[in-house]
């Protein structure tokens, strides 16, 4: 098969595969937040929240990914 002959966009299967990524680090962000609670149960309150920033600065990182694979589509 030529590869010229390939048509379409491969930027949805490009952010699939990044997609991966903000899904593991999802993983280990909360891994970790549950190992430090179990270890230190009266830490969860501050660890808690290192929790939800690292959340949130992951799923920017996978929406970044999405927007441009968009953006480089055209």
């Amino acid at each position: 098969m030529d590869l010229a002959a390939v048509t379409g966009s491969l930027s949805s299967i490009g952010y699939g595969l990044a997609a991966i990524g903000p899904g593991i680090g999802v993983g280990i962000v909360f891994a970790a937040y549950i190992t430090s609670t179990a270890r230190q149960p009266e830490s969860a309150g501050l660890t808690r929240t290192y929790m939800f920033l690292g959340f949130a600065i992951v799923e920017a990182l996978a929406l970044f990914g999405l927007v441009l694979g968009f953006i480089w589509s055209k």
